[in-house]
Formats: structure tokens, sequence, C-alpha cells
């Protein structure tokens, strides 16, 4: 499928454009957006395709889509905010800042393990509902009564949503304000970012639908695999459609309802060293976790909150760290090269053993240019 690409392109980055525009000619992409920060200027700006699956809206530059778990390297950023100010400290007990979360042989667990998916609670161990997970605090009072599924510290299970209600309370005992308002206020607004974590209802009409791609849905079968991936996908049950309902959209769930463009993602990442020291930067992104994920027995690592670069994840950096998104979208810094990406979609590809391959062309493009 052809679409029109809009924006622009440094004369060095010239090569970009055609490879964004590879993707929807080879009918991967419905709509998206790329950008990439060097050296804290914006040097590729890319958008194009539609906004919904008819194909009857355009995407706009100022469109906003759901990241999904892109939200988590936002979260783990103002995480680290926290500690940049001393109010936090990745070894300390999350009971420390949270005393109710000691129950059920949690009182040990430090904000480090939690963060890194290793605390044992990717998962609430009674029924809940889409309604719960939009309001959040059922999930809260659920994670902070439960006892662990494992000791924390000897297994590694991605906390696909609980990760955001544990960090959001997290900083909320600390903080004050939700997550969605520290990151607005001490992210998104002064580095003029278009990302929210929930989407004031003004904002409504730029958000764009996600479309459900070829094995996009495979949570539904696979989460079946085994009792974690059950508790993690299927309690309430995950499906792409529920990204494009207005209560999806106002919530804060800070483990997978960013709405945002890939233009203001990379100004975030591109000013982590900004808002970070680099004692606090190197704390933030040091491994915690390199090995195999339980759930879906992928291989992954972890720093605090961030996703760290495995084989080419995120480009040649070893040192870059990151998140994707389920479906297809990422962020990251790539410190070596002083670049921060982002790339943002509306139709999620699936899960499978092979690299997704609309990341795979621009990262090849965008690395090509710099040699």
């Amino acid at each position: 499928m052809s679409a029109p690409i809009h924006g622009t392109t440094d004369p060095r980055f010239a090569a970009l454009r055609d490879a964004f525009a590879a993707n929807f000619a080879d009918g991967l992409d419905q709509g998206a957006g790329f950008a990439v920060v060097a050296e804290g200027r914006l040097v590729v700006d890319l958008w194009g395709g539609h906004g919904d699956a008819a194909g009857a809206r355009p995407w706009a530059r100022d469109s906003l889509v759901n990241v999904w778990s892109t939200t988590k390297g936002v979260v783990a950023l103002a995480t680290a905010m926290l500690v940049e100010r001393g109010r936090l400290d990745y070894e300390a007990p999350v009971a420390r800042y949270w005393p109710a979360f000691a129950v059920g042989g949690k009182g040990a667990m430090t904000v480090g393990c939690m963060l890194s998916h290793q605390g044992g609670l990717p998962g609430c161990d009674r029924p809940m509902t889409l309604d719960d997970l939009n309001a959040g605090q059922p999930f809260v009072d659920c994670l902070a009564a439960m006892t662990p599924l494992w000791p924390p510290g000897e297994d590694c299970v991605y906390h696909a949503l609980t990760f955001g209600h544990l960090v959001g309370e997290l900083l909320r005992r600390i903080d004050g304000r939700t997550m969605g308002a520290f990151i607005a206020e001490e992210i998104a607004g002064p580095l003029d970012a278009a990302f929210y974590l929930g989407l004031p209802e003004a904002e409504d009409g730029r958000a764009v639908e996600i479309i459900a791609g070829p094995g996009s849905d495979d949570t539904t079968s696979r989460a079946n695999r085994n009792a974690y991936a059950r508790i993690s996908y299927r309690n309430p049950p995950a499906h792409p459609a529920m990204a494009n309902s207005r209560a999806w959209r106002a919530a804060e769930i800070a483990g997978g309802n960013g709405q945002g463009e890939a233009r203001g993602l990379a100004r975030i990442y591109g000013a982590v060293d900004r808002l970070l020291g680099p004692e606090t930067l190197a704390a933030a992104t040091g491994m915690r976790f390199r090995g195999v994920e339980s759930a879906f027995d992928f291989p992954i690592a972890f720093a605090a909150g961030f996703m760290l670069n495995l084989d080419g994840l995120f480009g040649p950096s070893p040192r870059a760290f990151s998140h994707s998104g389920w479906g297809g979208s990422f962020a990251f810094a790539d410190p070596d090269a002083g670049l921060s990406v982002a790339y943002v979609m509306n139709r999620m590809l699936g899960f499978d053993d092979a690299p997704d391959p609309r990341r795979t062309r621009l990262l090849d493009a965008l690395y090509g240019a710099l040699e």
C-alpha cells in the first residue's frame, strides 16, 4: 500500500524517508511516525498513512497513538528522576516508601528487584476486570496484599500491566502526584513533548485507531502456555481493541497506555542526560537481569525499568537502553551515537521469533547513514 509521506529529514538521513515509505509500500504499516534526535537536534521527523483501518482519516503531524509498553521507558525515567533528587533508592525495600507492601513476604523486596520484573507480581491472584484495570486502585490493593508467586529475585516474568500499578503507586507515595501528572509536569511539558499518561478528553480527537494486524493478538493463545502467562495476560484478557475506548485512553495504566507522537518520545529520550546525572543514569541503566523470561521463554535484559539492548534489538550499541511495545512501537537512547529514536504506529504486528521487519529496515537505514 502506498501512502504519502510527510515531514523532513536532514540530508545525511535522507535514506530514512525511503525506508519509512517502504514499510507502507510493503503493506506493513497503516499509519506511523518516526523521529530521530541527534545531539539534541531533531534530524528526522516523518509521519504518514492513515489513522484508521478504513483509510478515511489521514495520520496527521500531531496524531497520538497508544504505544503499549513503550510507555514503560518513560515511567522508568520518571522513577529515576526521584533517585536523582535523593527521594528514592533502588537498593532500598519498596516497603520503606509503601509500608503496606511488606505483607506476604515482600518486606525485603527492593525497588530495583521490582523494577526489573523479578518481584513475583506479574498479575493479580484474584479475578480482575477491564474496569478494575482502568480504575487502577483495585490492582494496587491486590498487589499490595499478595504473596509473590516466587521468592523475589529468583525468577523473571515480564510484568506486562502490573509494572505500571506497582511503580505508579510507589511514585505517588513518595511524590504525592500520580505518574501521569508527574510525567506531564516534569517531563512532557518542559520538553514540549506530546506524550500523555491519562489522555485529557480535549485531546481525544488526536488519538488514532489501533488495528490488530496478523498475529498481533497472539497473547490470546500464547498466554495459556503456563500459569505465569495466564496471570499476566489473561486477568483480565488483554486485546488490541481495548486501546480504542475512551475509558482506556483516560486511565493511567503506567504499564502500557501512554499516548504519544514519535517526535515527543525522541525528545524525551534525547533529554535523559539532562534530567539525570551520570551516576543516576548509570544506576538506572545498569544490568539487573539478563536471561530467559519465564512466561514466554524469550531472552531479555532489564535494568531499573528500562529494557536493555540485546542481540541488536535497538541498533548496534550495547549501551542503548529503551523500551518497546506490543505490536511494534519502540523508543530508545543510544549514548554512543548521540541518538534518540522513536517509532510509533497503529497497525500491530504479531509475536514470532524474527525481528519486526519495520524496525529492522528503519534501523539499518539509520545506522547506515552514520557509516
